[in-house]
């Protein structure tokens, strides 16, 4: 689905504030409140949206360790297997395959070290977990979402 510059400025405005209203936001944009609602049931239609969500601080909730771990698995792991068995831990805020000699990369938090410790014990203790080599976050430098002002084409 290609975006025009409302569509642009709507999503733009709800990952501000997911939780603006149809009419601030038309004001924002200069349409009816029920204008709004019919391109944002668009767009999540069309799966631009895929969902609304709240974002939580962890750091504020006491997960302050932050690690990636490159995991290699033996064989042909597939990554069905890797992704029903990583679902299993909490501390798993995401895993990804990847290119290079990991089979997957997986982000990790936990409260302390002693916690990331015992998490990363666990995994390792998987029947296809090989070995696993990690990196701790010392600072978050930048994370946002997909660019809406750069053009694909």
């Amino acid at each position: 689905m290609r975006l025009d510059e409302l569509d642009r400025r709507i999503v733009a405005s709800l990952t501000d504030d997911a939780r603006r209203s149809y009419r601030t936001i038309g004001s924002e944009v200069g349409l009816s409140a029920p204008a709004v609602k019919r391109r944002v049931d668009r767009l999540v239609d069309a799966g631009v949206i895929e969902r609304f969500t709240t974002v939580l601080d962890p750091r504020a909730l006491g997960w302050t360790v932050e690690v990636f771990v490159e995991m290699f698995c033996e064989g042909r792991t597939p990554p069905a297997v890797i992704r029903t068995t990583l679902a299993r831990y909490p501390e798993v805020v995401g895993a990804y395959t990847i290119t290079g000699d990991p089979d997957a990369m997986v982000h990790v938090r936990a409260s302390d070290t002693r916690h990331l410790e015992a998490t990363l014990e666990r995994i390792r203790s998987e029947p296809f977990v090989i070995r696993t080599r990690s990196v701790m976050v010392l600072s978050r430098l930048l994370e946002r979402q997909v660019p809406l002002d750069v053009s694909l084409g």
